[in-house]
């Protein structure tokens, strides 16, 4: 049932956003093949042992790693009593979105914020931060619960745990290789010493790569899902205005909070940056406001046309 109201759910796709993120994933699940072949050909006669091992990693992060980011950030589920206009204002989206209602959270932070956790919409989670109920208007707040929830409905959370798995894949399998039995046991082998150069190489350009295409993908999935809010509320409006508000904002909290914050910026709806040069807003996960507002501003054009 979940997976029928699913592919009915009423968020507008975007099939040029949606060609390129199933590409980027496309060339991230090749690099991945071509890494594992590698390790494969340069540590023969290990490859059940590394199979496994790449394997179990995998099921780890799918099944974990939306719930420890959560911890991480401190969300706290509450229910309509303790939380009713939160509780009402996801209610009304998943009404026009005709999807079933998460569980529903809130984080004690005074960075304005919201995030979406879960694989799949049974294991969802959509949470504000008090910061962000504080500073936003219903309407604001309902495009950001929006923008969360299609998350939520296009399954973006269970995309880029598979996305990155890649290279959490390299960084582990590098220190595997290296100081484990396999290394010592082909001690006599002239390969060996071959091996053990080239495995952190070739581990080091996998990570980069598949880096740089996660982020790639990420920024797409950001885009996309303020379209699908934007188009599902009527509303992209009130969406850019919560978006300047929120980017606004942060300039005022303290860099303690914001580097708290910092490194679940692939969850946040708009990334916390502890400084204005830092590297992350090179490599970010999300697009620039400019790039969000554009597209919103385009939105909203188009809808206001007889």
């Amino acid at each position: 049932m979940a997976s029928n109201r699913a592919r009915s759910s009423r968020f507008t796709p975007d099939r040029g956003l949606t060609t390129r993120m199933v590409t980027t994933m496309f060339l991230i699940g090749l690099l991945y093949v071509v890494f594992v072949g590698v390790l494969l050909a340069l540590v023969r006669g290990a490859w059940p042992v590394i199979l496994l091992g790449a394997g179990a990693l995998f099921v780890a992060q799918f099944w974990f790693s939306d719930r420890i980011a959560a911890r991480g950030m401190g969300a706290r589920e509450v229910s309509p009593e303790e939380a009713p206009e939160l509780h009402g204002a996801v209610d009304r989206i998943c009404a026009l979105a005709d999807m079933p209602k998460p569980r529903v959270a809130i984080a004690d932070s005074d960075v304005p914020n919201a995030f979406a956790t879960g694989r799949s919409q049974k294991t969802a989670l959509v949470c504000a931060t008090t910061g962000l109920l504080r500073r936003l208007e219903p309407e604001e707040l309902e495009g950001v619960l929006a923008h969360e929830l299609s998350h939520v409905a296009h399954r973006d959370v269970a995309v880029m745990t598979i996305a990155s798995f890649l290279g959490v894949l390299a960084g582990v399998m590098t220190r595997f290789s290296l100081y484990s039995g396999l290394g010592r046991a082909g001690r006599n082998n002239g390969n060996a010493a071959i091996a053990m150069i080239l495995i952190p190489l070739v581990s080091a350009a996998v990570y980069a790569i598949s880096f740089l295409l996660t982020r790639l993908l990420s920024r797409y999935r950001e885009l996309a899902a303020d379209r699908a809010a934007a188009l599902l509320t009527g509303r992209p409006s009130a969406l850019a205005a919560a978006l300047t508000k929120v980017t606004g904002e942060m300039a005022r909290i303290p860099t303690r909070d914001l580097r708290k914050a910092e490194p679940y910026n692939a969850f946040w709806f708009a990334p916390a940056f502890s400084s204005r040069e830092s590297l992350s807003r090179v490599l970010s996960s999300h697009p620039t406001l400019e790039q969000r507002l554009e597209q919103l501003g385009r939105i909203s054009a188009r809808l206001a046309r007889p």
